[in-house]
């Protein structure tokens, strides 16, 4: 079975529209089971979020689907997923660190670790849950964190909401509206990698800026 899911996956541009034609809109279920465990479960950072969203929409486009039905049922799936990796870490977090300075590996961590967790995110956690959606593996884990840093919900919410929203309708109509371009359908691996690495430039400029500014300020800057 995972070897089929795999192998599905790494075909997507042919099997969404093949599923299509056979099964409609039973995709708008298999998808939003798919982004929401690619967002909400920890052991899944590995599925296709970006290239899927934007195959997705392309397949729209061709086939008669609502893209838009589509983009609110993702969204939906994202945001539920996030919440769900919110509240995971929540939970687990103080468990973790109940431990911390124990005997074994207990000892490599230390309470003042989640102190600065939440710190953190309660300073950078919105660019981080907003940019961090574009970035694969990096928006599995994000909420987790944030969950594990105790932010405050309300602010991890609207977020998360604005996060996921942004993620979800910027790729899946890109897809819809140039997917079906003869040159973009010919290197779309390449255009989904230039999506990659388009959301990834803000993290790495703030990263930049915020170094900057500590060894501006004589603090540490790793």
């Amino acid at each position: 079975m995972i070897t089929t899911l795999m192998q599905w996956v790494l075909s997507l541009d042919s099997s969404l529209p093949l599923f299509v034609a056979q099964y409609g809109y039973w995709l708008f279920v298999i998808l939003f089971l798919i982004i929401f465990a690619e967002t909400g479960l920890v052991i899944f950072p590995f599925l296709p979020g970006d290239s899927l969203l934007f195959i997705a929409g392309t397949v729209c486009a061709t086939s008669g689907l609502s893209v838009h039905v589509l983009v609110v049922v993702l969204a939906a799936a994202a945001i539920l997923g996030d919440s769900v990796n919110f509240s995971t870490g929540r939970y687990i977090g103080p468990k973790v660190f109940s431990h911390a300075g124990g005997s074994g590996l207990w000892r490599l961590i230390k309470p003042s670790h989640l102190e600065r967790t939440h710190e953190f995110f309660e300073k950078y956690g919105a660019f981080a849950l907003v940019m961090g959606r574009f970035v694969p593996i990096v928006r599995t884990f994000v909420p987790f964190l944030a969950g594990v840093g105790q932010m405050t919900y309300s602010r991890f919410l609207a977020y998360n909401i604005a996060g996921g929203i942004l993620w979800i309708t910027s790729i899946t109509y890109a897809g819809y509206h140039f997917g079906n371009i003869p040159w973009v359908k010919a290197n779309l691996h390449w255009v989904v990698l230039g999506i990659i690495v388009l959301s990834v430039l803000p993290m790495v400029f703030q990263y930049l800026r915020e170094r900057a500014k500590a060894k501006g300020a004589g603090g540490p800057v790793s």
